[in-house]
């Protein structure tokens, strides 16, 4: 997910978004040490998106305090 797309999401989208890309990405963890995924560049991915969310996020909610 691009810093654009996230940026369009209210606080409130966002918050749930983080938390349905965790449950995703504890879910990609978990098959991953049952049975190698084909492309495990796609961890690296979701923990990124994860961060960049987390990171916009955090920039929101500062921007509401001021």
């Amino acid at each position: 997910m691009k810093a654009k797309e996230i940026r369009e999401l209210s606080v409130n989208d966002l918050r749930e978004r983080i938390e349905v890309e965790r449950t995703n990405l504890a879910q990609m963890k978990m098959n991953h040490a049952i049975s190698p995924l084909e492309d495990s560049s796609k961890l690296k991915k979701a923990r990124k998106d994860i961060a960049r969310m987390l990171t916009i996020l955090s920039e929101m909610e500062n921007q509401d305090k001021k």
